[in-house]
C-alpha cells in the first residue's frame, strides 16, 4: 500500500485548505486595509450573516424529523429537541453564544451516546 500515491494526494489536499483558508481569513484586511472602512453592504453582510446561517442549520436540522413524521412518536427526536431547548434557554438568559452552544452540544452528545 505505500507509495500508492493516497498519503501525498491527501497532503495537498491539506495543504490546498489550509493556504485557501487563510486567505479567506485575510481577504477583509487585504481589501480594505486598517484605516479603511467597510462598503455599507459588506457591514450589513457581517451583522446578518451569522444569525441567518445558525437559523438555516436549525431548520435544516428539524426539518427531516417533521418531513418524515417522526415527531409523531414522544421519544423520537428528543435529543434534539432538549439540546435546542437548552441551548435558546442559556442564551436568553446569559447571552453567551459560546455558553449556550457548548452546553447544547453537550447535552446533545450525551442524550445520544
Amino acid at each position: 500500500m505505500a507509495g500508492d500515491g493516497k498519503e501525498l494526494y491527501l497532503i495537498g489536499m491539506l495543504a490546498v485548505a489550509g493556504v485557501l483558508s487563510f486567505l479567506l481569513r485575510a481577504a477583509p484586511f487585504l481589501l480594505f486595509g486598517r484605516g479603511k472602512e467597510p462598503p455599507p453592504v459588506v457591514r450589513y453582510l457581517g451583522r446578518v450573516l451569522a444569525p441567518a446561517v445558525i437559523a438555516m442549520l436549525v431548520v435544516y436540522c428539524f426539518v427531516g424529523y417533521v418531513k418524515d413524521g417522526c415527531l409523531a412518536s414522544p421519544l423520537h427526536g428528543g435529543a434534539e429537541l432538549a439540546a435546542a431547548a437548552l441551548t435558546v434557554g442559556l442564551h436568553l438568559w446569559r447571552r453567551n453564544p459560546l455558553l449556550s452552544i457548548a452546553a447544547g452540544t453537550a447535552l446533545y452528545m450525551t442524550l445520544v451516546a
